[in-house]
């Protein structure tokens, strides 16, 4: 009979993807796969504590800046680490930079923990994970480079292919559905030794007639409109969707799982 590992509290670091967008609660805040995980590791483990750093549109150098100390003075037995995306998406990235603070960030975090894990992120079909595929390969290179020298687990959802399917992504085409966060708690909690609840999380959706000319176009404008054209324009006046935003747990405390959706 399997027993569940002795994990007793989590630490999550990173940025939209941990804060949990698009995964939406009724009071208008983000769940998420951490907040999933967590609510799955405290069901099994009285006490158990959880903080979630993680603030939307956070580049690595501000994750490193603004989370990774703070997560390490806090010494839980996990930490999740997921940065270093949204600056590969940028149309100018110094991805050398990006290797250095995240081979810092890693060195910060593994000594004060348990268990350190690191991700390959999810990324949706398309032309936008074609024209970066070769920046987030070579993240994701690093990210192994680091595990293996660290002792850090690695969650494979850029090789899901569940993941890939757009049907699994919000409206804005950057941020998981809810069923897409599910499937990377699900993928989180195996990595973490815990036995599946579903073993079938990274198996392709049942194939769906895709949808007409007419429907993706009008898709196309509205994506455009609303998230498109916002996102260029924080880019152009070098603000953040993130500015300002304190994190949603800063504290690591007994976990009270929020109201799901009804």
């Amino acid at each position: 009979m399997q027993t569940s590992p002795p994990y007793t509290s989590l630490v999550a670091v990173g940025d939209s993807f941990t804060e949990g967008m698009s995964d939406l609660l009724p009071d208008g805040t983000y769940r998420g796969w951490a907040d999933l995980l967590a609510a799955r590791m405290a069901a099994r483990t009285p006490g158990f504590r959880y903080a979630n750093l993680a603030v939307r549109g956070k580049l690595i150098g501000q994750i490193l800046d603004e989370q990774v100390d703070a997560a390490a003075a806090m010494r839980a037995d996990v930490v999740t680490l997921v940065g270093g995306l949204n600056d590969a998406l940028r149309p100018k990235c110094d991805m050398g930079r990006v290797r250095a603070l995240l081979t810092e960030a890693v060195e910060r975090l593994a000594p004060n923990c348990k268990q350190l894990v690191l991700m390959h992120s999810p990324g949706r079909r398309g032309p936008v994970l074609e024209r970066f595929r070769p920046r987030m390969e070579a993240l994701f290179a690093c990210i192994d480079e680091l595990a293996e020298r660290h002792g850090a687990l690695v969650v494979d959802l850029y090789g899901a292919p569940a993941l890939a399917d757009p049907r699994l992504w919000d409206v804005d085409r950057l941020h998981l559905t809810a069923e897409g966060h599910r499937r990377v708690a699900e993928a989180v909690w195996q990595t973490l030794g815990y036995e599946p609840q579903d073993p079938e999380w990274a198996t392709p959706l049942p194939a769906d007639p895709p949808p007409g000319w007419w429907i993706r176009r009008a898709a196309d404008v509205r994506f455009a409109r609303q998230h498109l054209l916002p996102w260029i324009g924080r880019r152009l006046t070098g603000r953040s969707s993130g500015d300002g935003r304190p994190p949603k747990r800063p504290e690591l405390l007994p976990y009270d799982e929020p109201q799901r959706p009804a």
